[in-house]
């Protein structure tokens, strides 16, 4: 994965399953993360 540190990243479908992965997983590399889930609860 090419340099990820300090991009803006939109998931939606990240309150489970692949979108919440991918989420960590970015985030976790230094990407600024923008999340959106139809599920508040998770």
């Amino acid at each position: 994965m090419s340099n990820i540190e300090n991009k803006v990243v939109v998931i939606t479908g990240a309150s489970s399953g692949l979108g919440e992965a991918t989420a960590r997983l970015l985030a976790k590399k230094g990407a600024k993360v923008v999340i959106g889930a139809r599920r508040t609860e998770n």
